[in-house]
């Protein structure tokens, strides 16, 4: 029987990474779909003609090519964890785009490699939602969970040497999701073929139990199929140098278990994302049957009372951000570039750790943070058995939570980055006695798939969970928000620290600044849009100097995640009952991923390796000469001075009279002028360190763009994005320019998606034109698959048109 210890040490992780060789071969099934939304009976047939269909590529979602829809999804509902009681019409929730109804999916694929006596796995990584599965005409399995992993075992059902068809059938329900779910193949799909006698599908378990500066003791799990096998694992490090071998011919039952020394290891963190690999092989006699290689990263992870968490013995706080699962243009369809350009901006930002939210995380989203450096709090569930909308994960809990579970936990437990799993997020059934039962008996699961890692819950009811003891038992006490209780909290609950699992949800609109300069709870205004002043929060939520100041004071706060570090599709509290907004304003970045005003505030307390030093609000404000308009800056450093046209508007000091000015420095006061705001920041000596200045912009002239990246892979996937911005004639940014863009896309790649980050604009990202916001926009150039040149031309009326050339690979 597990008992929980008072102290959590975890070790390694891997990402489970299948290798290709001569005795597995793996085929991702990417290209070659035909695509057809609606419903039909007779789909999943061999002979049925498919040849009207859409032929697409997977990774696909079927709903982020819009049109958006005000009627939608559109909702009567309450929201009871933001505190409402009345049911509102609310548009916009799911992001009033097409997700709902029925799509097929078809692929003809042919196994060139396979004969009879091999195994055969068919492996999806999510399908939104509810996959029926069919196989040369026959049904082979079903999966109810969108974004849960899950295989079977198709070798009875291929037929060797001839055109296999796979048949997908998908069914998205309205009212089952509280922000934009994505539609169809949007994750991975791949077919397996090895041996029967082989290595299980995630049947590898990675941990060091022992870890010192001369030496790590790293254990290793490996379920297999047949008999009479042994089982070869070399340790390899990142200079491809293999450091340690082990051969073992006794199993335990169907499980090999070895323990491989690894002399001076190299550690895992966000500062040293190293990574070795272990390469498994398995024989029977001295034939190979089967082949994987693992990467993997050692660390050891400790929560306690006394110093709250550790990685590898140092105590540090989560400087974390909770993520939606959507890519803003690209929607649902995970993209590796996407992926990474939001772990980039993030990294810079100082960002060292992400909650995915609330739903299970991708493989390559894992894969990333393993190989960039950050730490990762995996959720699983938003519901339970009690309902949040009518046809959420409530309908599927008491049959499939388990299952649902384990597969999370053997997909990704060997991933380094995860250190933290999540059963669940703000549930209704954190009242009563039976959310305790069940808060308990979902912890037990993941402690029996995974005793290395605690397991947490986003709390919103703290003082219910305090009542009945739900928030007690949980390794790790997350609250949602609830600022004003952590002390209470912290008193009641027996594990001595508390994380802040959700965080701020403070609102904004980039480029976008509302006067009078107050604190403004639920503030909604006549365009739709909020402060970028970063005052403005919701009245179940708060400030980010609230948290900062907890992290800050509180030792036994180990740490946030704010809410969120994008923007996404869906929920634009405060504005979701006011159409046509149908995005969040909650991000650090917004849609687009370019950073809002908070961003350099995040920073400046974040990012310690580099000088922040940010100005805001921008200096175009025709109209409001004379009138107040306040200065802020977000930096690094503790004082500065600010000029207006030259002349001195005095030193500001970080100072503990308010939560702001411990964090902001702040100029209320300053009457607007046209000209140039500079600001002077000194160092602890008081001598000037770093200076910037924002000007009063003259007309539109012309159009800039600069390129994330310039070079791509020529793979038909890989993105570069584009940001696009318009300048005076003297290359001063327009902030509040706001013209019809054009876009064109010749050579060796294609157009793929823009977007601008205003959450109630209704343009298509898929379609080339689009209007800037605030002077920006982003525009994403896809690769094809020859290498060469790619050009990006983009138009505007009276702009003069600027062109990029890339380069595919």
């Amino acid at each position: 029987m597990y008992k929980k210890p008072c102290l959590f040490f975890l070790t390694l992780l891997l990402i489970s990474v299948v290798a290709t060789s001569q005795v597995r071969v793996v085929t991702e099934l990417s290209n070659g779909w035909k695509f057809k939304k609606g419903q039909n009976n007779q789909a999943y047939q061999t002979e049925f003609n498919d040849k009207s269909w859409e032929s697409v590529s997977v990774p696909h979602d079927w709903a982020i090519y819009g049109p958006f829809d005000k009627e939608i999804d559109k909702q009567m509902v309450a929201i009871v964890q933001n505190g409402e009681e009345v049911p509102t019409e609310k548009t916009g929730r799911t992001g009033s785009l097409p997700y709902i109804g029925e799509g097929w999916y078809r692929n003809q694929f042919t196994l060139p490699d396979y004969t009879p006596g091999q195994k055969v796995l068919i492996v999806f990584e999510g399908a939104m939602s509810e996959p029926r599965v069919y196989i040369n005409g026959k049904k082979v399995g079903e999966w109810n969970f969108g974004y849960n992993y899950f295989y079977f075992d198709i070798t009875r059902h291929i037929k060797a040497g001839k055109k296999n068809l796979l048949a997908v059938q998908l069914s998205n329900k309205g009212l089952s999701s509280r922000w934009y779910p994505g539609a169809g193949l949007y994750r991975k799909v791949q077919i397996i073929v090895k041996h029967e006698e082989s290595i299980d599908q995630w049947g590898t378990y990675v941990t060091t139990p022992f870890i010192s500066a001369e030496l790590a003791k790293v254990n290793i799990k490996t379920k297999v199929s047949g008999q009479n096998a042994r089982l070869v694992t070399s340790i390899i490090d990142a200079n491809g140098d293999t450091v340690a071998t082990d051969n073992s011919n006794t199993p335990y039952g169907k499980e090999f278990d070895q323990n491989i020394a690894v002399k001076n290891p190299r550690l895992w963190s966000p500062e040293t994302p190293y990574l070795y690999k272990a390469v498994t092989k398995l024989y029977v006699g001295n034939d190979l049957k089967d082949e994987t290689t693992t990467r993997f990263g050692i660390r050891e992870i400790s929560y306690t009372a006394a110093k709250g968490f550790s990685l590898n013995g140092e105590v540090r706080k989560f400087k974390g951000v909770c993520l939606h699962h959507d890519l803003g243009p690209l929607g649902a369809a995970i993209n590796i570039a996407a992926l990474r350009r939001q772990l980039r901006i993030l990294k810079d930002m100082g960002c060292d750790a992400i909650r995915s939210s609330h739903n299970m995380p991708s493989i390559e989203q894992l894969d990333l943070c393993d190989e960039m450096g950050f730490m990762f709090l995996a959720e699983s569930f938003d519901e339970w058995a009690k309902p949040k909308v009518k046809n959420g994960y409530n309908r599927f809990f008491h049959t499939d939570a388990e299952k649902d579970i384990v597969n999370l936990v053997h997909a990704t437990r060997n991933h380094p980055s995860i250190v933290m799993w999540s059963s669940g997020n703000e549930v209704p059934d954190q009242h009563g006695a039976e959310g305790v039962k069940r808060a308990k008996w979902l912890q037990e699961i993941f402690h029996r798939e995974d005793p290395t890692r605690p397991v947490t819950v986003g709390m919103d009811q703290v003082k219910a969970t305090m009542a009945s003891g739900f928030g007690a038992l949980l390794d790790v006490p997350g609250l949602n928000y609830r600022t004003h209780l952590y002390e209470d909290a912290f008193k009641s609950f027996p594990q001595g620290f508390i994380l802040g699992s959700e965080t701020a949800s403070t609102v904004s609109s980039r480029g976008v600044y509302k006067f009078p300069v107050v604190k403004g709870v639920e503030k909604t205004y006549d365009d739709h849009q909020s402060s970028s002043y970063d005052l403005e929060y919701c009245s179940w939520s708060n400030l980010p100097e609230d948290d900062f100041i907890l992290e800050d004071d509180k030792p036994w706060v180990i740490g946030q995640f704010v809410w969120t570090g994008f923007d996404y599709l869906g929920e634009p509290t405060p504005y979701d009952n006011f159409w046509p907004s149908r995005s969040s304003y909650f991000g650090i970045n917004d849609l687009a991923g370019l950073p809002k005003d908070r961003f350099y505030l995040y920073r400046s307390k974040w990012n310690k390796k580099d000088e922040t030093l940010h100005i805001l609000p921008h200096w175009n404000w025709e109209g409001r000469e004379g009138q107040t308009t306040p200065v802020f800056v977000y930096t690094s450093y503790d004082s500065a001075e600010l000029f207006i046209n030259g002349k001195s508007m005095g030193v500001q000091k970080k100072n503990d009279s308010t939560p702001q000015s411990r964090y902001r420095l702040m100029w209320m006061d300053v009457k607007y002028e046209p000209g140039t705001v500079k600001v002077v920041a000194y160092d602890k000596e008081g001598k000037p360190a770093a200076e910037k200045s924002v000007v009063t912009a003259g007309k539109p002239t012309k159009l800039v763009l600069e390129a994330d990246r310039t070079e791509l892979d020529a793979d038909g996937r890989d993105i570069a994005f584009v940001t696009v911005s318009v300048v005076d004639e003297h290359g001063n940014p327009c902030s509040t320019a706001n013209d019809q863009l054009t876009f064109h896309v010749t050579g060796n790649g294609t157009y793929r998606a823009a977007c601008n980050g205003d959450a109630t604009s209704l343009e298509q990202f898929h379609l080339p034109a689009m209007k800037l916001f605030n002077g920006k926009l982003v525009v994403l150039v896809q690769s094809g698959n020859k290498a060469g040149p790619i050009r990006l031309s983009v138009k505007g009326n009276k702009l003069k048109t600027a062109e990029l050339v890339l380069r595919s690979k």
